[in-house]
């Protein structure tokens, strides 16, 4: 029996990661399937590869920093780069597991809420506080979710969930893989739609 599925591997601070993220539950339900969200961390993803983050490298920089704004502008959705970047996704990471554990609909509310709040109202989300600040919002219960994101065993989790990421190929943000089939970026989208509507080719 085919898994319907859509694996969505991203990065809390990924700008391309926060637009995929936008456009795939549209494309899933197009399809009548489901997406299952994987945080990653690119810090990772970068020591294995030996790539750096897309603003640090020359000239790739500024045509980076002027691509996310001009995708942005493509698909109407929301974006002000935020003039802390890059930043650290730990903290975000940490919480989304927490809450996945419980609720995978509520964690994949507080994931875009998190996304938002980054990509759209320029918030730190690198700090715990800032994290637990927009799952309260949702009704998450903001001490449990501190507590729980200092526990051994959720960071333990984390670098579980990163390394399966890394072991299975994935290599950036977003990173989707449909029916085993693997495709990195957020303008892959089109060539995912066009491959559930096909089947393949």
């Amino acid at each position: 029996m085919q898994d319907d599925s859509i694996d969505f591997y991203f990065d809390f601070t990924s700008p391309y990661g926060y637009l995929a993220s936008e456009r795939i539950e549209a494309i899933a339900d197009k399809h009548g399937r489901t997406v299952t969200w994987h945080p990653i961390l690119l810090g990772a993803v970068f020591k294995l590869s030996g790539v750096k983050p897309l603003i640090e490298v020359p000239l790739v920089g500024p045509y980076s920093l002027h691509d996310f704004t001009r995708s942005a502008r493509e698909h109407e959705i929301p974006f002000h780069m935020p003039e802390q970047f890059p930043i650290s996704g730990v903290a975000a990471s940490r919480a989304f597991l927490w809450l996945a554990g419980q609720d995978r609909q509520q964690a994949a509310a507080l994931l875009h809420a998190l996304y938002r709040a980054y990509f759209i109202d320029g918030r730190d989300i690198g700090q715990p506080q800032v994290v637990v600040d927009e799952a309260e919002k949702l009704g998450v219960d903001r001490h449990a979710l501190l507590a729980a994101m200092q526990d051994e065993q959720l960071k333990a989790l984390l670098r579980t969930v990163v390394e399966a990421a890394i072991e299975r190929g994935v290599c950036g943000s977003p990173f989707i893989i449909v029916d085993g089939e693997p495709f990195w970026g957020n303008d892959r989208l089109e060539q995912i739609d066009r491959w559930l509507e096909t089947g393949g080719w």
